[in-house]
């Protein structure tokens, strides 16, 4: 039991400071509330890293299904908290910190393990981190894409599902989507890049055209054809939304998909 009290200080963090969002923030002039938050969400992440640190790295290199959801939701919420120093993304809690505190918790119970090599290459640990953090930042664009489908239908008075009492202005979400998704696209290429030209000397084996590399590889196009589209064209609103949704939904089967099957379904 006691080995569990920081997960649960972690999920209490997140999930407190998501609920009382939604307490305040009707209140007009939160802004102490707001910077308890900030405050909050900081001291999360500081143990949730302690909580990361012990299962990934403290005895050997442990890259279980559990243990990279819960890091990718640590550079999530490192990623928003960041963003909203500078442009107040208050509603966004919402979205990140309730699947952050699920993700944070799984480590407590999970099963299997998938233990690396202590002496894998800086090259293995440079691709493994590069990826984890594109993996982080397209989380961070889907979760922000689906507020901004939101925000689009309420400023339209169309019905929602979840009705959030405030948003940011649209634009300057649109323009934050776009940055965090040429920032991601970016690390995505190198891992790609990194993945085909150095396979043997990063998994010990020559590249594979498995499904794993087939969904991450559609997953470039799309968010590539999705940056061409904006600056050619200037899509942006509905469209850049279900673009970027798309190739989320492709991350995830490439990577979280293929883990799961092996590590949870296969034992392996």
């Amino acid at each position: 039991m006691q080995a569990l009290i920081p997960y649960i200080v972690v999920v209490f963090i997140y999930l407190a400071v998501a609920a009382d969002y939604w307490r305040g923030a009707k209140t007009p002039n939160n802004t102490y509330s707001l910077n308890l938050h900030s405050a909050m969400i900081a001291l999360g992440l500081v143990v949730h890293s302690w909580l990361l640190y012990q299962n990934i790295f403290k005895d050997a290199f442990n890259l279980s299904l559990f243990n990279a959801l819960s890091a990718i939701f640590w550079l999530t919420v490192l990623i928003y908290w960041l963003a909203d120093l500078t442009h107040k993304l208050n509603s966004l809690q919402a979205f990140v910190l309730p699947p952050a505190a699920i993700f944070a918790l799984m480590p407590a119970f999970g099963i299997d393990d998938h233990f690396l090599p202590a002496n894998e290459s800086a090259l293995f640990l440079t691709h493994i981190t590069i990826a984890l953090l594109a993996y982080s930042l397209f989380t961070f664009a889907a979760l922000h894409a689906l507020l901004m489908a939101i925000a689009e239908r309420s400023l339209h008075n169309k019905p929602t599902i979840i009705k959030l009492p405030s948003f940011p202005p649209l634009m300057i979400m649109e323009r934050l989507l776009f940055r965090v998704i040429g920032l991601g696209f970016a690390l995505l290429t190198i891992t790609e890049i990194s993945g085909i030209l150095f396979s043997e000397q990063i998994f010990s084996k020559p590249m594979q055209l498995n499904h794993k590399t087939i969904f991450s590889i559609a997953s470039w196009f799309i968010y590539g054809w999705l940056l061409f589209g904006r600056y050619q064209y200037g899509w942006r609103g509905v469209k850049a939304i279900r673009w970027t949704l798309s190739g989320f939904a492709l991350l995830l089967l490439a990577y979280v998909g293929s883990k799961f099957v092996l590590e949870v379904l296969l034992h392996r």
